[in-house]
C-alpha cells in the first residue's frame, strides 16, 4: 500500500480527539469590555473626605451655636467676640424656657398636628400618585397639571378665606383648623407620581388585573411595598415641615393652645429679649426632631438605598 492511496484530510476538517482525552484547548481570546465590572468599589480620595468634613461642620454649626447660646447667659451671648464653648447655665435656661413658654403642651399639640398631617399626606399622596402614574382615565393630564399649578399659588393668598372657613366650622383656636387644610400637598402628589412612574412596572399592575384584583387590592398588595422607601422620605419631610410651620398656626391658634413655633414667641415678648432663653427654647423644640431621625434615620436611609437599586 503506497502513500498515494491514503485518504487526504481536508485542511479545515477538525481532528478527532484521541480516546480518553478531551478536545485540544485552542488559543484563548481575551475579551475587552468598556463596561466596569460588577461589584467594583470606588474609593474616595482625600479631597472628598475634606469636602465632606467641611460640609458636615457647616451643617452642625447652627446646632452647636444653639447649644452654646442656650448654656450661657444673655450678657455672655451678646458680647464681642461671642463665646465658642458651652456655659454652665444649660439646665437652668432649659427649665425656665419650658415653664415660660408652656412647651409641654405645645410639644404635645405639635406631635398631634405633625403626625396627623404626615400620615394623611403619605396616604393620599400615594393614592393620587398611583392613579396619575398607572391608571388610565379621562382628564388625567389636565388634573395633574391643575395639581402642579397649585404649587405656583402663594399660600398667603388663601389665608383670609381659609380663616373665614375655619371660623364658620367652629374650629377657631383649635387643632383641626391646622390639620385639615394640610391633609395633602401637591408636592407630595407630584413626588409620589414621579416615583411610582419609574419604580412600579406596568406588568405588575396588569398581572394583578389578570388575577382579578381591583384597584384598591393592587394598591394594598403591590403598590405599597414598592412605594415604601418614597413614603418614608415623604413622611419625614412632611413631619419636619409641619413641626416647624409658624405662619398658619400663628394666625389660627392662640397662646392657650399653641404649637411649638407659636409657643416660642412667648420667649421674645418682653421689652428686652433674652437671647439665651430663646435659644434654649429653640433647642428644646429641636430635640424631638433629632430623636425622630435617630430612631428612624437608618430605616429611611436604607429605604432610599433599596429604592435606588434597580434589577
Amino acid at each position: 500500500m503506497t502513500t498515494d492511496s491514503l485518504p487526504v484530510r481536508p485542511p479545515d476538517t477538525p481532528v478527532a480527539p484521541e480516546p480518553g482525552r478531551g478536545p485540544r484547548p485552542g488559543p484563548r481570546r481575551r475579551r475587552f469590555s468598556l463596561r466596569p465590572s460588577a461589584g467594583r468599589q470606588h474609593h474616595a480620595g482625600p479631597l472628598a473626605y475634606v469636602l465632606l468634613g467641611l460640609a458636615s461642620l457647616l451643617s452642625l454649626f447652627p446646632l452647636y451655636w444653639t447649644l452654646v447660646a442656650a448654656s450661657s447667659d444673655n450678657t455672655r451671648v451678646t458680647q464681642t467676640p461671642p463665646p465658642f464653648l458651652p456655659g454652665p447655665h444649660l439646665l437652668e435656661n432649659l427649665g425656665k424656657a419650658w415653664q415660660d413658654a408652656a412647651l409641654g403642651k405645645a410639644m404635645f399639640n405639635s406631635l398631634i398636628v405633625a403626625g396627623a398631617v404626615a400620615l394623611s399626606t403619605v396616604l393620599f399622596a400615594t393614592l393620587a400618585g398611583f392613579a396619575f402614574a398607572k391608571l388610565r382615565f379621562k382628564g388625567r393630564n389636565i388634573l395633574l397639571m391643575l395639581v402642579i399649578g397649585t404649587m405656583m399659588v402663594p399660600p398667603q393668598l388663601g389665608v383670609v378665606p381659609l380663616f373665614m372657613m375655619m371660623t364658620e366650622l367652629g374650629w377657631g383656636q383649635k387643632l383641626p383648623a391646622v390639620i385639615f387644610p394640610t391633609l395633602v400637598s401637591a408636592v407630595g402628589v407630584f413626588f409620589m407620581r414621579q416615583y411610582l412612574a419609574e419604580a412600579l412596572p406596568d406588568e405588575l399592575v396588569e398581572a394583578g388585573r389578570v388575577d382579578g384584583a381591583h384597584s384598591l387590592r393592587i394598591f394594598w398588595s403591590i403598590v405599597l411595598p414598592i412605594a415604601r422607601p418614597a413614603m418614608a422620605v415623604l413622611f419625614m419631610i412632611t413631619f419636619v415641615h409641619t413641626w416647624n410651620d409658624f405662619f398658619w398656626p400663628f394666625i389660627v391658634l392662640d397662646m392657650s393652645n399653641p404649637t411649638v413655633p407659636v409657643a416660642l414667641t412667648q420667649l421674645s415678648a418682653g421689652y428686652v429679649r433674652d437671647q439665651s432663653l430663646i435659644m434654649a427654647g429653640a433647642l428644646l423644640g429641636t430635640l424631638p426632631l433629632l430623636a425622630l431621625f435617630v430612631v428612624f434615620g437608618r430605616q429611611i436611609v436604607g429605604g432610599i438605598m433599596q429604592g435606588a437599586v434597580k434589577g
